[in-house]
């Protein structure tokens, strides 16, 4: 069963400015190495790093017409940043690679199942 990982990261306006650019390239180098072990156990399927949430366009319905408009749908404290599409057995599976990614460090990584095909 494929779930998908979401990773959640607070905006990097929350850390010190001065400690922005290490802790970057130390996370970055982190979600290497565990990209890594995702290869190594066959179940890395595939994973996107996503712009910046400035770059997004969020469309809804307003009456019969659908506005488009710059950035999120909603504000929150964390921005959606990326995900992995990770092939496990079950859940317990997933969860276990999971708790190794190191963005739970600082922010969130939420794990949901594929829906399944349409009925």
């Amino acid at each position: 069963m494929q779930y998908a990982l979401l990773f959640y990261n607070p905006p990097l306006e929350s850390l010190p400015a001065s400690e922005r650019e290490t802790v970057v390239a130390e996370m970055l180098a982190e979600m290497r190495a565990w990209h890594e072990q995702l290869q190594r156990a066959g179940v890395f399927r595939t994973m996107l790093r996503l712009a910046p949430v400035e770059a997004a366009s969020s469309l809804r319905r307003e009456g019969p017409d659908v506005i488009v408009s710059d950035g999120p749908f909603a504000e929150t404290k964390e921005i959606l940043g990326g995900l992995a599409i990770l092939e496990c057995a079950d859940l317990d599976e997933a969860l276990a690679f999971a708790r190794r990614c190191p963005l739970v460090r600082i922010g969130t990584v939420e794990v949901r199942p594929e829906f399944g095909p349409p009925r």
